[in-house]
C-alpha cells in the first residue's frame, strides 16, 4: 500500500523533525519546508495527502500560504501555531484550514488530529460501488451523498471540502431537528475537540456560501442553541 503524505511547514527546524519522527513511526511519508515559498514548491512538488502548516513563516505567512493554495486545492490543512487567540483561529479557518492546534501541543494528540481528518478526506470514486448501505440523502434539486462524497444540485455537481459536506449530511439527514454546536462537533470531528466551538460557525458559513437559496429547504440558526437543516413538510 502507498504511504499518505504529509507536508510538515514549520521554521523551528527541531519541531519540524519531532513532528515528522512521530508521523514516520505511524508509517507516513514526510517532506518538510521551512518558509512560505518553499511550502508553495513543496506542496506542488510532493503532492501531500495532507499539510501541517505552522502560522509564523518568513517570506510568506500561514495565512497566505493557505489562501494560495486554496485557490486551487482542497487539499487537508491543519495549521499548527503558538497563536491561540479566538480571532486568529477563525481566521485560519475561515481561510480554509481543516483543523487548528494550538503549540505547544501533544503529540499522540497531533497524530490522532492527523489520521482523522485523513479519513474524513478519503473519498470513494465510484457512485456505482457503493452498495445497499449508501448514505444518502435525497430531498428536492439536492442529494447529498456521503459514500462517495458528492452534492448535486439540479444534477449538477457542487463542490465543497470534505468537512463541509459531512455537516451537511449530518444536519439534513435528521430534517428539522436542532443541533447544538457540540452535538456537530462530535460528529463530523470524529475525535474529542479541545477548542473553541466558534469552528462550527466558520464552517457553517463557508457551508451557505456554497448551497443556492432554495423554496424547499434551508440551513437555519436557531439562536442560543444551534443549528438545523429546515425541509418543508408537504
Amino acid at each position: 500500500m502507498e504511504k499518505q503524505k504529509i507536508l510538515i511547514v514549520d521554521d523551528d527546524a527541531n519541531i519540524a523533525e519531532l513532528i515528522s519522527l512521530y508521523l514516520v513511526r505511524e508509517c507516513f511519508e514526510t517532506r518538510i519546508a521551512g518558509d512560505g515559498p518553499s511550502a508553495l514548491t513543496a506542496w506542488r512538488e510532493f503532492d501531500p495527502d495532507l499539510i501541517l502548516l505552522d502560522i509564523m513563516l518568513p517570506g510568506k505567512d500561514g495565512y497566505q500560504v493557505c489562501r494560495e493554495i486554496r485557490t486551487e486545492s482542497d487539499v487537508p490543512i491543519m495549521m499548527l501555531s503558538a497563536k491561540g487567540e479566538v480571532f486568529d483561529k477563525v481566521l485560519g479557518l475561515e481561510l480554509g484550514a481543516d483543523d487548528y492546534m494550538i503549540k505547544p501541543f501533544d503529540n499522540k494528540e497531533m497524530v490522532a488530529r492527523v489520521k482523522a481528518i485523513l479519513r474524513r478526506s478519503e473519498k470513494k470514486p465510484h457512485r456505482e460501488e457503493a452498495d445497499e448501505g449508501e448514505k444518502v440523502v435525497i430531498l428536492p434539486d439536492l442529494v447529498i451523498n456521503l459514500t462517495n462524497y458528492t452534492v448535486l444540485y439540479k444534477d449538477e455537481p457542487l463542490t465543497m471540502p470534505a468537512k463541509e459536506l459531512e455537516i451537511l449530511y449530518f444536519l439534513a439527514s435528521s430534517p428539522n431537528q436542532v443541533f447544538t454546536r457540540e452535538q456537530i462537533l462530535d460528529s463530523v470531528w470524529g475525535y474529542t475537540y479541545v477548542g473553541d466551538n466558534r469552528a462550527v460557525d466558520v464552517y457553517i458559513k463557508r457551508l451557505r456560501s456554497h448551497l443556492p437559496p432554495h423554496e424547499n429547504w434551508r440551513l437555519s440558526t436557531v439562536w442560543g442553541v444551534g443549528y438545523r437543516f429546515e425541509v418543508n413538510k408537504r
